[in-house]
């Protein structure tokens, strides 16, 4: 595929991204799309096949610049439970950003989507539970350091911090002034941070 192609194809991507995290999949419209992406029906289909394409792919590319934010920020830190600490205190900034929304696209879609769009709603479970894994290998990684007690269980408390994200992004959603959701994310920070032996 042509350098030319291959940007143009990304940054209509990226614009369906948008698009798709704001509004739903079921309020974006192909008339949405076509302003959004300043393409015509026929060169969308031919780049993304169908909407329903291109939302999952839309899917896979925000899990995965969201997995590349959390890696990067695990990346500073030599404790994985300070790294995840810091993690939820980076989630605590969503009010102070521009974002076409604060909550979890993949959440978002796992509450629309229904059974005409297996596929899709396939995609964010998958997704979600990629994250998820993510969480508990960070986990693991700790137990392993000798950071948490032998006893704990890194399946329980990955799904635990998986749905407090899930609920501080949604939270973060409403009209709520953004030290409240900072201050949130800094008590889910410090209840990572309290489960570290001394």
């Amino acid at each position: 595929m042509p350098r030319a192609t291959l940007h143009n194809r990304q940054d209509s991507l990226e614009r369906a991204l948008h698009l798709f995290w704001q509004k739903g999949f079921h309020a974006t419209s192909l008339k949405d799309l076509e302003r959004t992406l300043d393409m015509r029906p026929g060169s969308i289909y031919a780049a993304f096949g169908s909407k329903d394409a291109l939302f999952q792919e839309a899917l896979e590319r925000y899990a995965r610049l969201g997995l590349v934010e959390l890696e990067r920020t695990l990346a500073e830190y030599d404790s994985p439970l300070a790294g995840l600490a810091a993690y939820l205190r980076k989630l605590g900034c969503l009010r102070d950003q521009e974002l076409p929304s604060r909550a979890c696209m993949l959440v978002k879609s796992l509450l629309e989507l229904g059974e005409r769009e297996q596929a899709a709603l396939g995609k964010a479970e998958a997704l979600l539970e990629a994250m998820e894994a993510g969480f508990v290998e960070q986990f693991r990684a700790a137990k392993d350091a000798g950071e948490l007690e032998p006893s704990a269980d890194p399946v329980r408390l990955g799904r635990r911090l998986q749905a407090e994200v899930m609920g501080l992004r949604a939270y973060a959603q409403r009209e709520v002034d953004s030290q409240a959701v900072h201050a949130l994310a800094d008590d889910m920070a410090r209840s990572i941070e309290a489960l570290r032996l001394s």
